[in-house]
C-alpha cells in the first residue's frame, strides 16, 4: 500500500484579482506588509502571513471567480477595534459585527473576506 503523500497542511489560498499591483498595494496596506515582494510569472503576488499565505492571482480573475462568500477568515483579538480599523481604511463592512465574533467586508474586486475573533 502506498503512503499518503499529503502533508495535511494547506500552504496558500489563491484570490482572483483584476489588477495585481492595485490589489497588492490594497492588501499590503490593509495588513501592514511591505509591497516589495516579487511578482511571479507576471500574475502572482504572495502575501506572506503567519502560517497560510494568500496568493493574489490576476490570471485566474473573472467576475465568476470572485469569492461570493468568504473562503477563509483573518484572525483578530479585538473584533470591535478591527471593525473600526476597517472603517478607518475607508473599507465598508458588508455586515455588522455578528454574535460578537465576526464581520465581513470586500476587497476592491468584490472578493468577500471575513475577520473573526478567535
Amino acid at each position: 500500500m502506498m503512503n499518503n503523500p499529503f502533508s495535511k497542511k494547506v500552504g496558500s489560498i489563491f484570490l482572483p484579482v483584476s489588477n495585481l499591483e492595485k490589489s497588492r498595494d490594497w492588501y499590503c496596506n490593509l495588513l501592514d506588509l511591505p509591497t516589495d515582494g516579487e511578482i511571479f510569472h507576471g500574475h502572482l503576488y504572495v502575501l506572506p502571513l503567519n502560517g497560510l499565505n494568500i496568493v493574489l492571482d490576476s490570471k485566474i480573475y473573472a467576475e465568476d471567480t470572485v469569492f461570493k462568500k468568504p473562503a477563509f477568515h483573518f484572525d483578530t483579538d479585538n473584533i470591535e477595534d478591527a471593525y473600526e480599523f476597517i472603517k478607518s481604511k475607508n473599507i465598508e463592512p458588508t455586515t455588522g459585527i455578528q454574535d460578537g465574533q465576526w464581520f465581513n467586508f470586500k476587497d476592491p474586486d468584490g472578493n468577500h473576506l471575513m475577520l473573526c475573533k478567535c
